[in-house]
């Protein structure tokens, strides 16, 4: 998406400026047309290498934020009240600051006669187009309170699912660095003083205690290298993931991980299960859908087979096929799309499978957690353990030679 400044006048003649994304120039105006607004001036926004890197530290909305807006919205549309007054009690409500910035714009847009859809389109880094597509799909059917409800089960349903691979991989993330920095410090900082005492009374240093002095002059040596090689290796992998053949053969990777690679397939078709089951509860048509779910489904894989399905269903073919011919998929799943197609029942189908996958990933993140901490535990406690004996062996022997 490229970013344009604009400049011009709303439908009552006040005299605006501000961005806009779109894919060109000619839908950036066709969008600012359809709020209404006289254009006078439309640029594309360059951005340097800099400002791009600084985005990318911009805080987003949590997914909590999301539901609890969209629940407060759709309570206050059921009590009667108007679009524009709810948006401006939410506005009050909010404690995320990113929202509350992005309801004034929109709640600004919509008194200028926009509709929320469109407003809300302005500002896609906020509002996730399964929103936007959502929220049109609402005011086209007078059903926004409904729609807006759907979205907050949605929401409240990925964040369940999100929170769920957190658990499971902080635990392991957090004791491997703990570990590692302590038997940095121990390394760098402990085993040479007391390995000098030895040396300096004679005394012959037993093999571990060699081997542990020998890293631990290595850690003194190289240690930029210890901090420096992790965030040289994170540097390369995000720049080239930067490109879509390099972030379609880092998301490859990923999913051919161990046990993690499995945990992210479930997670990712829960997601698109879940999204595509939404969405056509809310009669967005599939093309659309699938279109939305490329964006939205995290993974360059998964997102490459729903291009083409979305080429298959434009040509008259089945939507299972792309599905049944990528091994990333587990046959359950074009099986389950073929028999939603024949019966007509799309929405609920992929309403059970998301729910068969959201509960896989539960099951598969506790077992995770069960499995990892006592692993984790004898790592650490080997580590340390060797470390310890490098210092005790010495000590006992020269309190043998003393006796």
């Amino acid at each position: 998406m490229l970013e344009f400044t604009y400049s011009g006048y709303n439908a009552q003649q006040k005299r605006i400026q501000g961005k806009i994304e779109a894919r060109d120039k000619r839908e950036a105006f066709r969008n600012l047309k359809q709020q209404g607004m006289l254009i006078t001036h439309l640029n594309e926004r360059k951005q340097t290498i800099l400002t791009k890197d600084i985005e990318i530290l911009t805080p987003g909305v949590k997914q909590r934020d999301f539901v609890v807006f969209c629940r407060q919205f759709a309570t206050l549309l059921r009590a009667g009240v108007g679009i524009a007054e709810a948006l401006q009690i939410l506005v009050q409500q909010t404690d995320s600051k990113v929202l509350k910035k992005a309801l004034e714009i929109v709640l600004e847009d919509v008194r200028s006669g926009s509709s929320l859809s469109v407003a809300c389109q302005q500002q896609r880094k906020v509002f996730p187009v399964i929103f936007v597509s959502m929220a049109r799909a609402g005011e086209t059917s007078g059903s926004l309170d409904d729609m807006l409800d759907k979205l907050a089960g949605y929401f409240e349903k990925e964040h369940n699912v999100k929170g769920k691979i957190k658990s499971a991989l902080f635990y392991p993330i957090a004791v491997g660095i703990l570990s590692v920095l302590v038997s940095f410090f121990l390394m760098w900082k402990v085993v040479p003083q007391f390995v000098s005492v030895f040396q300096n009374v004679g005394l012959e240093l037993p093999w571990i205690t060699r081997f542990v002095l020998g890293v631990s002059e290595w850690v003194g040596l190289y240690w930029f290298l210890l901090l420096g090689l992790p965030v040289l290796i994170w540097a390369v992998l995000f720049l080239y993931g930067k490109n879509e053949k390099g972030r379609y053969q880092i998301d490859w990777v990923k999913l051919k991980l161990p046990i993690v690679g499995s945990l992210l397939i479930k997670s990712s078709l829960a997601r698109f299960s879940r999204t595509f089951s939404t969405l056509y509860q809310a009669a967005v048509p599939v093309v659309p859908t699938l279109a939305i779910l490329v964006d939205i489904v995290g993974n360059q894989v998964i997102s490459q087979s729903l291009n083409r399905a979305r080429d298959n269903l434009r040509e008259g073919q089945p939507l299972a096929q792309p599905f049944r011919e990528n091994s990333i998929f587990p046959p359950m799943v074009s099986q389950m799309i073929a028999i939603g197609e024949q019966t007509g029942n799309l929405d609920e189908v992929m309403g059970k499978v998301a729910d068969y996958y959201e509960e896989e990933v539960d099951q598969m993140a506790e077992r995770m957690r069960s499995l990892i901490e006592p692993i984790m535990l004898v790592v650490v406690s080997f580590i340390v353990g060797i470390i310890v004996l490098a210092v005790l062996l010495p000590m006992f022997a020269l309190y043998e030679g003393m006796t």
